[in-house]
């Protein structure tokens, strides 16, 4: 059962990020600020939920959210300044586009770089305690899934329609036969040599 909150007497956003172990694209955040009363029966951390039902619940955060947003750290920046920071950079961005300035930042995860002036929680598998990290993890997760889908149409041989950018079996054999994407990561592993036909 996940708690409404951490505390009550703050305005508290929940955070969390998307991608950040995929191997092509970018990754994703989301900050979201929940009223009192929210509550949906099917929500959950986003790995836990079925991709029709994280969709209902997408629709449902949006609409009954206080504040809400989504942003990203595209590829070539992960390799610039690595995964870790750039899953940090893709939450502060977040942050600072919601419409209303929370107080405390619930993040999932056991580290973060401070934003601004704000205090912060990290909270290891928060997105399965906290509701407001919960929905923070399926904006994140719904906004890059369709994201990857525009780039599949893109680069179909890799089928990102299916792994979206994951480091599936299908998805490192399509490396191989192919090489790599312009929309890969080239700082991570995708293949012992890193082959590229770009």
């Amino acid at each position: 059962m996940l708690q409404s909150f951490f505390q009550n007497q703050f305005i508290e956003a929940g955070c969390d990020e998307a991608g950040r172990g995929c191997l092509a694209g970018p990754v994703f955040a989301a900050a979201v600020i929940l009223p009192r009363d929210f509550f949906h029966p099917l929500l959950n951390d986003s790995k836990q939920v079925a991709e029709k039902q994280r969709e209902e619940l997408r629709i449902f955060i949006e609409q009954y959210a206080i504040a809400f947003s989504v942003a990203l750290v595209d590829h070539e920046e992960i390799d610039r300044i690595n995964i870790l920071q750039a899953s940090f950079k893709a939450m502060h961005l977040a942050i600072e586009k919601l419409r209303k300035l929370p107080q405390l930042l619930l993040i999932d995860g056991n580290r973060f770089n401070p934003y601004s002036n704000i205090p912060h929680e990290c909270i290891i598998q928060g997105d399965e305690q906290f509701a407001s990290i919960a929905a923070a993890s399926i904006l994140a997760k719904t906004y890059r899934d369709a994201y990857m889908l525009k780039l599949h149409n893109e680069f179909p041989q890799y089928a990102w329609n299916h792994n979206k950018g994951y480091a599936t079996l299908q998805h490192r054999k399509a490396i191989q036969h192919h090489g790599l994407s312009p929309y890969h990561r080239r700082s991570f592993q995708c293949l012992p040599d890193q082959l590229s036909l770009f």
